[in-house]
């Protein structure tokens, strides 16, 4: 990797020193810092696209007749994918490197989007979900650890908060930008994912400058295989697991349900403002992940739940009385507790893993946390269709408060003097 200085692709130019150009330098590669900036970017990517088509849904089942059942469907193949190709190719990009994972993964995502943009009939919106399944299923480890391994020596804890804000700009960007586009734009169904396209095509063509070999300290050749934790690991892996997948699943009831349930439930036709409620629950996220940098994760979890099941009540109350006001509470409550649960559990494997593990042990959260959204989302979609959508948001909520419990059970149940000695060894690191 070329020493000195961060480089942007703009930096390149054939007069100019320290670039690509020189007399026997290796192929163009970004400095550090531009390298995990890029990292974060495609961090966001993958709640960009997975949150891309959450305005639309209504108007797709609307063009289409579709039901609930359907619609969440076409959501949960997106999880479920992510899932499969977790389970063969979680830990990739510790043989083959970070770039190349995320090259592939980037990839699948934008012909994903461009199915979508294109897409004549509800089976194409299916395909179109798998193919983003693909590219998140790819990327979702090796970028998060990516970031913890450009951050520098030592900045775990800082590369947790950069993703968890990462993850919420691609959330609000896909909700503000899309509802947006679907409200005052021509093509309403189409238009957000051609804009998706074009960022998601700037995003490969920075990321095919990250350096090569990041990643590939992982022995021997790589083969598809299901995700291994090492026993040193486990407890750690338990706790940022199940944290992990509480805050998940939370996405089930704002990316799959969320758009109808501002519109059908709590009585708002316009697409921007359903969208500016939803992203509330991202603003939220990124606002207290920055907060969230200065507690010990065990802290960051508890209060992550407390969160999480206040949101829950809230919600239910907002469905019930129809009442905008306590809806957005609702979203943004929830939105805090997503943060800190997320927080919370990364910083504990990122603390934890060793960087030989690290895609793969990253791999197999995402894994758990992508299995419980796609079945929740399936079993919600299933209620709604035959109990109607308030029902079905009332069982979303209580499952999201069961996960809530069973995480601070976890939390509690973890030797707060073992924690405590894990995060002292790194207490120098994160300051």
């Amino acid at each position: 990797m070329i020493k000195g200085p961060p480089l942007s692709l703009a930096a390149c130019g054939p007069h100019q020193r320290g670039c690509c150009t020189q007399r026997n330098s290796a192929p163009c590669e970004l400095g550090q810092r531009t390298s995990f900036w890029v990292a974060a970017g495609v961090v966001a990517h993958t709640l960009w696209t997975s949150a891309a088509p959450a305005m639309t849904y209504p108007l797709f089942a609307e063009e289409w007749h579709l039901t609930h059942t359907v619609t969440t469907g076409v959501f949960a193949i997106y999880p479920i994918v992510v899932a499969a190709v977790l389970v063969g190719f979680g830990d990739v990009s510790d043989y083959v490197g970070r770039r190349a994972a995320i090259l592939w993964g980037v990839g699948a995502s934008l012909f994903g989007t461009l199915l979508l943009a294109l897409a004549p009939d509800v089976l194409w919106l299916f395909a179109g979900r798998a193919f983003m399944g693909i590219g998140v299923g790819l990327t979702a480890g090796p970028s998060t650890a990516a970031m913890v391994e450009f951050s520098g020596q030592g900045a775990a804890k800082r590369a947790a908060t950069i993703t968890t804000i990462a993850q919420a700009v691609g959330f609000v960007a896909a909700l503000l930008l899309g509802g947006a586009l679907i409200q005052y734009a021509p093509l309403p169904t189409r238009l957000n994912f051609w804009v998706l396209s074009a960022v998601l095509a700037a995003l490969f063509a920075a990321a095919w400058f990250l350096p090569r070999h990041t990643g590939t300290e992982a022995q021997g050749r790589w083969r598809p295989k299901t995700p291994f934790i090492p026993n040193h690991l486990r407890n750690a892996f338990a706790v940022a697991a199940a944290a992990v997948t509480t805050a998940y699943t939370h996405g089930v009831l704002i990316l799959s349900l969320g758009s109808q349930v501002a519109r059908d439930l709590v009585g708002s036709p316009n697409a921007l403002v359903n969208g500016a409620a939803l992203s509330l629950f991202a603003i939220a996220s990124a606002v207290v992940g920055i907060g969230a940098r200065r507690l010990q994760p065990r802290a960051a979890m508890t209060g992550g739940v407390a969160a999480s099941a206040l949101g829950m009540v809230l919600l239910a109350a907002a469905v019930a009385h129809h009442h905008l006001p306590v809806f957005l509470a609702a979203t943004a409550i929830s939105g805090a507790g997503y943060s800190l649960l997320f927080f919370g559990g990364l910083q504990t494997i990122n603390s934890a893993a060793p960087v030989e593990h690290r895609g793969g042990v990253l791999s197999a959260i995402y894994l758990l946390a992508y299995v419980s959204l796609g079945a929740v989302s399936l079993l919600l979609g299933a209620v709604a269709t035959a109990h109607g959508l308030g029902f079905a948001v009332n069982l979303g909520a209580g499952v999201i408060s069961l996960f809530s419990v069973i995480t601070v059970a976890l939390v509690a149940m973890t030797a707060p003097d073992r924690s405590r000695l894990l995060f002292r060894r790194k207490a120098k690191d994160n300051t």
